[in-house]
């Protein structure tokens, strides 16, 4: 029976969700494991307003139960001033009773974001993903620096995770070297929680 792996994002201009797309490929080159792809829904300015459970269209919004029954998980989103979007955090603020049971826990977790600019905080939103993932007692999964992309790349790749420089009008593709590190990204996570399953 497959492993499913939850890639989990939020994604405003589309950047993120090519790369949930890139890391979702990776986890399914690994036999025995599934990729799950869930969104985070925006969060409303209006006091008490609420999104329906299930989108207009693409991908389905992101459950209590998506993260409870993974056996990994992929978290994705655009820096904010160096931090997550508020829609994801927004969500992982929801989580305490998971908290509370250990649903995360021992269970292994990757990060993925993208930018505007080159220098816009891409490490430190990386890393302050990691916080709440570690207050759920997930095992943080890198990139080695034996992807030699890392080593090559002109665009975005750290070894925190994946990471894309988007440009100032958010139109540039993807590089070989972000899409590679992305692919990478999925597999290590996929064959860490098999080996995790034993």
């Amino acid at each position: 029976m497959s492993i499913q792996i939850l890639v989990l994002f939020y994604s405003h201009n589309g950047s993120v969700a090519k790369m949930a797309n890139l890391v979702a490929r990776g986890i399914e080159e690994i036999p025995g494991a599934e990729a799950v792809i869930r969104t985070a829904p925006k969060v409303s300015t209006v006091c008490e307003a609420t999104e329906d459970e299930v989108p207009d269209s693409g991908v389905p919004y992101v459950t209590h139960d998506d993260l409870r029954n993974c056996q990994g998980l992929a978290l994705g989103s655009p820096t904010r001033f160096g931090n997550m979007a508020a829609p994801l955090k927004y969500f992982l603020d929801s989580t305490s009773t998971l908290w509370l049971s250990g649903a995360l826990a021992n269970k292994p977790a990757a990060v993925f974001t993208s930018s505007s600019s080159l220098h816009g905080g891409q490490e430190s939103t990386l890393l302050t993903m990691m916080v709440p993932l570690l207050h759920h007692g997930a095992l943080i999964v890198g990139l080695p620096y034996s992807e030699t992309d890392l080593l090559h790349t002109k665009t975005g790749g750290t070894p925190y995770g994946p990471s894309h420089y988007a440009g100032a009008n958010n139109d540039l593709e993807i590089s070989a070297e972000e899409k590679n590190l992305c692919i990478a990204m999925g597999k290590r996570l996929a064959q860490t929680a098999l080996k995790l399953r034993g």
